[in-house]
């Protein structure tokens, strides 16, 4: 599992642009950037929806104050599913990251099988601030959100 201090590997993932869901490079989000990435296991979902991804729409403002360049949503959907929920939720501020075969979850070993639950495999439920691509934050949530919460990301900062 990645840790603080390690470089973010470069893996492409999927972000909605005008024409339909355009190729991205991790790199091209990270490098020379302040990031905070937070990941859910799936775009509207209950916990997801109601509690996780508002907190981080909320709170743009502050994580800008706090010299932050992109803040990042990310989870196991496809481009289309992640443009449909940040319209939905009002997080067209957010960064809305598609990773849609879990490339990244992988790479980061923060991946885990969901099948159980009809899902396949999916992204753990973490947050990371990054610094030119090097982690200098992460917390992961085995249960709640309470560790990658909006406001405990802010107070990492």
């Amino acid at each position: 599992m990645i840790k603080v201090g390690d470089k973010l590997p470069n893996v492409a993932v999927k972000v909605m642009g005008s024409d339909g869901p355009e190729d991205i490079q991790t790199d091209r989000i990270f490098a020379g950037n302040k990031v905070v990435l937070f990941a859910v296991p799936g775009a509207f979902t209950p916990t997801c929806s109601a509690a996780h991804l508002p907190g981080f729409v909320v709170n743009f403002d502050k994580f800008k104050e706090k010299g932050v360049d992109t803040v990042a949503c990310m989870s196991v959907n496809d481009a289309f599913v992640m443009d449909a929920w940040g319209k939905n939720q009002n997080a067209e501020s957010l960064l809305m990251v598609a990773d849609g075969n879990a490339d990244f979850a992988e790479a980061l070993g923060l991946d885990m099988d969901a099948t159980g639950f009809g899902m396949g495999v999916r992204s753990k439920r973490f947050a990371l601030i990054a610094e030119d691509g090097v982690v200098t934050a992460l917390e992961v949530d085995e249960k709640g959100f309470e560790k990658s919460s909006a406001e405990n990301m802010l107070s990492k900062l």
